[in-house]
C-alpha cells in the first residue's frame, strides 16, 4: 500500500514531468511535450491538465483524433474544467466539424461567462456555422452540378497594354514562360487571370485522361525524384528546384499532394507545378493529397488565398480540377507511392485502387479516403487514426500488401518529420515531407528521394528552409481557425 509520502512522491513528480513538457512545448517539440505529458499522465492520471495539455500538443501536430480523445478524457475527469472543452472545440474545428466544435465553445461560455476571449471564439464559432447552413441551403445537388470549366473562355480575355509580367504565345506553354513566371512570382508579382485559366484548364484536360493509379516508366540510367508535401511554401519550391533541377523529360519530378493551404504562397505553388505539367506532362506527375479538397481548402487558407489574387471562379475551378488529381503512383512496377497511406483491409490490389472512381470530394471512409489520410504506426495490426480519419497501419500490413502486389517500397508523404523523411516497417516505407521549417515554426528539415534505373534504390536528399516574403502562414486562412493557430 502507498504512503502518503510515496503519494506525494509521485504527484510531485508527474508536475516536474508537466514542467518539462511545457518549456517543449514552447520550443514547438510537440512529440517531446506528448512523451513528457504521457509520463505525468502514467504518474497521475486523474489530472484533467495533463490530458488538456497532451490535448493541445497532439492539435500542433494535426493528430485531432489523439486530441479530441485527450480532451474527452479530461472533461471527464472534471466537467468544470473550461480547457477541456476549449482543446476538444479547436480539434473539432480543425477538422471541419463545425457544429461539434459550436457545442463546445458553448460550454466554455456557460463555465466562464465573463472571458471576453471565450465570447469572441464563441462567436466566430457560430458565424461560420451559419455560413455552413446557408452554404448548405444553397448548394447544387452533385448530380446537378455543371463544370464551371466548361463556362470559361480564356482565349476571349483582354491582356490589358499595360501588362508586363509573363505571356503564352498561343496555346503552347513553354519553358521561357514558366521561368518568367518563376521570376515574376518571386518578387511577388501575379500572374494575368487569363494565363492563369489557361494553365489550369490545359491540366485539367490533362489529368481527366489519367487512371487512378498512374504507372511510371523510368529508363535505366535515369533518375526520378518524389516529394512530399509542399503546403503553399513557394520558396522553399524553387529552393528544390535550384537544388534538383527544373522539371524536364530528363528530370522527372512527382509531387505526392498536399500542394496547397497553410503556406500563403499556395496559388504561386499550384500554378507553378501545373505549369510545368503542361510544358511537359511526361516531366511533372502530380498525386492528391487530403489537402486537395473543398473542405481543407476552406479552412486552411487556399480557398482565401484564391478569392484574394483572383476570383470566386477560381476557387471553383481549382474545387473541379482538385477531383481530376491521380491518387497513387506505381515506379517501375516496384514503387508505390501514395499521399497518405495504407488500407483497413488485407487483399487490396493494384487493380483495386486503378478502378476508384476519383472524381468526386473525399468520402469519410473506404479505399479513397484511407489513401488520402493513413499513417504508418510502429505495433502490429491496424489501429484508430491519430488524425480522425483513415487509420493506422503496422508494418506486417505494409508487408503483405507488398508481397500481394509484387512491390518492393511503400513511399508516402502526409507527415512533417525532423529530418524531412523517416524510414520505417523494416525498411519497406519512407515518408518523404518537403515543407522544411513548416508554418514558420516546427523547425523541420525539407527531403527529397531520388530514385535511379533500374536498382531503384531510394536516395534520400534533405535541405533546410529559405527565407521568404513575411508574409505569416495562414494569412488567407478561416478566421477562426487563425485564432487557435
Amino acid at each position: 500500500m502507498p504512503t502518503m509520502e510515496s503519494e506525494s512522491s509521485t504527484v510531485s513528480r508527474a508536475e516536474e514531468l508537466k514542467s518539462s513538457a511545457n518549456e517543449a512545448f514552447k520550443a514547438h517539440k510537440y512529440s517531446q511535450a506528448i512523451d513528457l505529458y504521457s509520463q505525468a499522465i502514467e504518474l497521475n492520471e486523474q489530472n484533467a491538465v495533463y490530458w488538456a495539455n497532451r490535448a493541445f500538443a497532439h492539435t500542433k501536430l494535426e493528430e485531432y483524433g489523439s486530441a479530441i480523445h485527450d480532451a474527452t478524457k479530461a472533461i471527464e475527469i472534471d466537467p468544470k474544467y473550461s480547457k477541456g472543452y476549449y482543446r476538444r472545440g479547436a480539434a473539432y474545428l480543425a477538422m471541419g466539424k463545425f457544429k461539434e466544435a459550436l457545442k463546445d465553445f458553448q460550454q466554455v461560455k456557460r463555465i466562464c461567462p465573463n472571458d471576453p476571449d471565450a465570447a469572441k471564439k464563441l462567436k466566430e464559432c457560430e458565424k461560420a456555422v451559419m455560413k455552413l447552413k446557408f452554404e448548405e441551403a444553397i448548394s447544387v445537388p452533385v448530380a446537378e452540378r455543371r463544370s464551371i470549366a466548361d463556362s470559361i473562355d480564356y482565349r476571349s480575355i483582354e491582356v490589358e497594354p499595360q501588362y508586363s509580367g509573363a505571356s503564352i504565345e498561343g496555346d503552347t506553354v513553354t519553358l521561357e514562360f514558366v521561368k518568367k513566371m518563376l521570376e515574376d512570382f518571386k518578387n511577388q508579382k501575379c500572374l494575368h487571370k487569363r494565363y492563369a485559366f489557361q494553365i489550369v484548364l490545359q491540366t485539367r484536360e490533362l489529368l481527366r485522361t489519367l487512371p487512378s493509379l498512374v504507372d511510371i516508366t523510368v529508363p535505366n540510367g535515369k533518375q526520378f525524384t518524389v516529394c512530399g508535401d509542399v503546403h503553399g511554401q513557394f520558396y522553399d519550391l524553387l529552393n528544390i528546384f535550384e537544388l534538383n533541377g527544373l522539371p524536364s523529360d530528363d528530370n522527372p519530378y512527382l509531387f505526392n499532394g498536399d500542394f496547397v493551404d497553410r503556406g500563403s504562397f499556395s496559388l504561386e505553388v499550384i500554378l507553378t507545378l501545373f505549369a510545368f505539367k503542361c510544358m511537359c506532362p511526361s516531366a511533372m506527375y502530380l498525386a492528391r493529397g487530403n489537402h486537395e479538397s473543398r473542405s481543407m481548402n476552406k479552412i486552411y487558407g487556399f480557398e482565401g488565398e484564391v478569392r484574394s489574387k483572383l476570383s470566386e471562379t477560381f476557387v471553383e475551378l481549382f474545387a473541379e480540377v482538385f477531383c481530376c488529381l491521380p491518387l497513387a503512383h506505381v515506379i517501375n512496377q516496384k514503387v508505390f507511392v501514395v499521399h497518405g497511406g495504407l488500407f483497413s483491409v488485407d487483399g487490396v490490389k493494384l487493380s483495386d485502387i486503378r478502378a476508384i472512381d476519383r472524381f468526386c470530394e473525399p468520402p469519410e471512409e473506404g479505399l479513397m479516403c484511407e489513401v488520402l489520410w493513413s499513417d504508418p504506426q510502429s505495433n502490429l495490426g491496424r489501429g484508430p487514426s491519430k488524425r480522425g480519419v483513415g487509420l493506422s497501419f503496422g508494418p506486417d500490413v505494409t508487408k503483405r500488401f507488398l508481397q500481394d502486389n509484387n512491390l518492393d517500397l511503400v513511399v508516402r508523404s502526409h507527415e512533417v518529420k525532423d529530418e524531412g523523411y523517416e524510414i520505417e516497417h523494416d525498411g519497406k516505407l519512407i515518408t518523404v515531407f518537403s515543407a522544411p521549417n513548416y508554418c514558420d515554426q516546427m523547425g523541420n528539415k525539407g527531403a527529397l528521394i531520388r530514385f535511379e534505373a533500374p536498382e531503384m534504390k531510394p536516395n534520400i536528399v534533405t535541405f533546410p528552409a529559405v527565407s521568404h516574403p513575411d508574409v505569416k502562414p495562414m494569412a488567407y486562412a478561416n478566421n477562426f481557425l487563425r485564432m487557435f493557430s
